[in-house]
């Protein structure tokens, strides 16, 4: 198994409820589960390669529950990245040099049977976590912007975080609600997720799993 590390940030948009019923061992809210997922490397490596400043995404689509298999999911890596950093990132999030049920990445890819052509593009990332504010886009591929829950009286912004100790992709995410849109570019057309639920949260992943803050 080749050593990799990952430390960054992710913002994520599924077509469920506020909250996500995965995170509590609930089916999903209309049965199936669509996502979108931008991912902000700071700092990472793959073995020699280094991973710094690249950003990727992936479009995840599933006719039930995840853990009911029958899958699939579109890679997107960052058109600036190098033949070995292209190689690398796409091992890492299919799963690859991961050990068994290790984190997200390897979880998805085994529940998805189909994995469509990656993507090679330009990736816009922008996350403002403590205010819940985060935007994700691929020209002609996919879009996701993040925005507060707003309180169901008063309409201010209402903040909600999770926490998971044992959580394979996170420790603690912040809540919010999402939107996001796919386009002919997509392999994947998703059911044009709004105001559905979204988090950010900050990763640090190895082969071995999560590393705890």
């Amino acid at each position: 198994m080749i050593d990799w590390s990952i430390q960054g940030e992710e913002m994520a948009n599924c077509n469920c409820n506020f909250g996500c019923p995965c995170q509590f061992g609930v089916l999903p809210t209309d049965g199936t589960c669509e996502a979108v997922v931008f991912f902000r490397i700071d700092k990472g490596h793959y073995g020699e390669v280094s991973l710094n400043g690249l950003r990727t995404a992936v479009v995840y689509k599933w006719p039930g529950a995840i853990h009911e298999g029958n899958g699939e999911f579109q890679l997107i890596i960052d058109k600036a990245a190098t033949e070995d950093q292209r190689a690398a990132l796409g091992a890492i999030m299919s799963g690859k040099d991961t050990a068994e049920m290790a984190t997200m990445w390897f979880i998805f890819a085994a529940m998805s049977p189909t994995q469509h052509d990656t993507i090679y593009a330009d990736i816009s990332v922008e996350i403002d976590a403590e205010n819940r504010v985060a935007k994700g886009s691929v020209d002609g591929v996919v879009e996701t912007e993040l925005m507060p829950i707003p309180n169901i009286v008063t309409g201010e912004p209402h903040r909600v975080s999770i926490q998971l100790p044992n959580g394979f992709e996170f420790g603690m995410a912040e809540m919010a609600k999402g939107k996001s849109l796919t386009h002919d570019g997509a392999a994947l057309d998703l059911l044009k997720n709004t105001g559905t639920h979204a988090h950010i949260a900050t990763l640090h992943l190895t082969g071995q799993g999560r590393v705890a803050a």
